[in-house]
């Protein structure tokens, strides 16, 4: 949406359109794919715990499968992760290009950074499963290290940065989503990344208690987001490209 198209809407000039057939379509597959990074992002958590647990794991019998499947899970979470960024593309263009390209590169930087992840995690596996490896606990404890900062840079900080302010400032200027809702994930996006660059800055860790407070409204966001657009859709907007709706003076 053009500057002026954008003014013209804030002022009440400019009528909104309902979403065509294709654009319902595109709305329920985006809250789907945001659906799906709930559905493997947490139980991978379960499936990774043995590893998780410290890196003694290459000394023991393990439990390599169940690491696998974790694994698994991850890559169909980075999945779901870009594909949240491209479904909405075309449509979030029309607000803004250059910050839909933004989102498309900062949920792409995230899901490299979980594939990352999960690719640390097989390789302490790997180790264990390598009887002539010399110092493997050491080397295993590096890549749990590392685990660790693919998620505090990854789900934590690129996620506030691109689902928060990134994708909350699109919904806000198109008024494809209802506004509170929205304000939900333009204030939890910065309180994410603030969140996130406290435990970098060793202010707190991880799994204090502030940092998990901080974090939680850009959680509540993203999952009423998903619920939001597979139930209800896309509100009319002058960025749809259906048949004219009629205003609501209390919109």
């Amino acid at each position: 949406m053009s500057p002026a198209r954008g003014e013209a809407w804030e002022q009440g000039i400019e009528d909104p359109r309902t979403p065509s057939a294709a654009e319902r379509r595109t709305a329920r597959i985006m809250g789907a794919w945001f659906l799906g990074t709930f559905v493997f992002s947490i139980p991978a958590y379960w499936f990774y715990d043995p590893v998780l647990s410290g890196a003694g794991y290459v000394l023991g019998t393990g439990a390599d499968t169940r690491v696998a499947v974790g694994a698994l899970l991850e890559i169909l979470l980075a999945v779901c992760g870009i594909a949240t960024a491209v479904v909405v593309f075309p449509i979030a263009r029309r607000v803004s290009e250059a910050v839909a390209l933004g989102y498309v590169a900062a949920r792409t930087v995230e899901s490299v950074l979980i594939l990352l992840g999960a690719l640390s995690l097989l390789a302490v596996v790997a180790l264990r499963q390598d009887p002539d490896g010399g110092g493997a606990v050491d080397v295993a404890r590096g890549l749990l290290a590392v685990r660790d900062q693919t998620e505090l840079l990854g789900p934590q900080l690129c996620a506030g940065i691109g689902n928060g302010i990134l994708l909350g400032s699109l919904m806000w200027r198109s008024r494809l989503l209802p506004r509170p809702l929205v304000l939900v994930g333009l204030v939890g996006g910065p309180l994410a990344v603030l969140a996130g660059i406290g435990v970098l800055l060793g202010v707190w860790a991880a799994s204090a208690t502030v940092p998990v407070a901080l974090t939680a409204p850009e959680a509540a966001w993203e999952l009423a987001l998903s619920v939001w657009l597979l139930v209800r859709g896309f509100r009319p907007s002058p960025v749809l490209t259906g048949p004219p709706a009629v205003r609501s003076r209390a919109a």
